[in-house]
């Protein structure tokens, strides 16, 4: 639907406002360990060395590094910032070090801390077409953005967090079906403000246990959202995402992408787990 449709029974706008704060970029990378381990210790440690300062560096601007379990990756490193031109020079940073020779970039995502506003956004529809403000003119657009500082100014935590000081973390990027019956963006507004909130209580049942920060990529990258969970005990992702999946909007819309889970490795452990310990 473009911007225009009208999403419910009272001819309400179809897209529900949304918040953004940070820029976000997670990026994976293969190991060359024969590589590594072709080199002599100085060389590897004064490698090392380097790739620890970087890394200090960066966790104070807003990076983690992850140890990946599995096929999928050895490494993910983990960056927010205040701008795409931020997470460009970061990017280019790293490339610059000596151990950029041995990483093999297998995937990567791009997106932005998203909050949905779905309960906001039918509240102020409702309200401007009571008034009988058109939709889109100026006087809606005056009162949509004078709303939406109100939000951003409440949510600036939410909106530009810090990466959880938590053990473990697992990635996966999703998407909301667009076909057949079940056509996420044919419902209207009011639909989808129920079942988000249906889906919003299950979370919250697993607030202390897990902390949740969801990007949106449209327009990004290949899927639509990503979600990074966080927790010290990594049987927490698959209760919660398994509860979740009996959710209506997750069990009729959701499509899942890879899942990517791994540990969290600060700056004076990298030397450690380059040596395979």
């Amino acid at each position: 639907m473009s911007p225009g449709n009208k999403g419910g029974a009272a001819g309400l706008p179809a897209a529900q406002l949304t918040l953004e704060g940070a820029s976000v970029l997670h990026q994976m990378f293969d190991f060359d360990w024969a590589q590594w381990r072709s080199l002599d210790d100085p060389m590897r440690h004064r490698i090392a060395t380097e790739a620890r300062q970087w890394l200090a560096r960066q966790e104070e601007a807003g990076s983690a590094l992850f140890s990946m379990l599995g096929h999928k990756g050895d490494l993910m490193l983990v960056h927010f910032r205040k701008s795409f031109d931020e997470l460009k020079a970061v990017e280019l940073d790293l490339a610059q070090l000596e151990l950029w020779g041995f990483l093999d970039q297998t995937a990567s995502f791009l997106s932005m801390v998203e909050l949905g506003l779905y309960e906001s956004s039918v509240k102020l529809y409702a309200s401007l077409a009571e008034r009988g403000v058109e939709p889109y003119s100026e006087e809606w657009s005056r009162e949509v953005e004078a709303a939406l500082l109100r939000q951003r100014e409440a949510m600036a935590p939410r909106l530009w967090p810090a990466i959880p000081e938590r053990k473990y973390v697992c990635f996966y990027p999703m998407d909301r079906k667009r076909g057949g019956k079940d056509n996420w963006y044919a419902l209207p507004i009011e639909e989808r403000r129920r079942l988000m909130h249906e889906h919003g209580l299950t979370g919250r049942r697993w607030a202390g246990e897990v902390q949740q920060i969801i990007t949106g990529s449209v327009g990004f990258d290949d899927w639509e959202w990503g979600v990074d969970l966080f927790a010290d005990d990594p049987l927490v992702f698959k209760k919660l995402i398994y509860e979740m999946r009996y959710d209506e909007v997750s069990a009729r819309f959701a499509v899942f992408g890879p899942f990517y889970v791994g540990l969290r490795v600060r700056a004076p452990q990298l030397e450690a787990l380059l040596s395979g310990r």
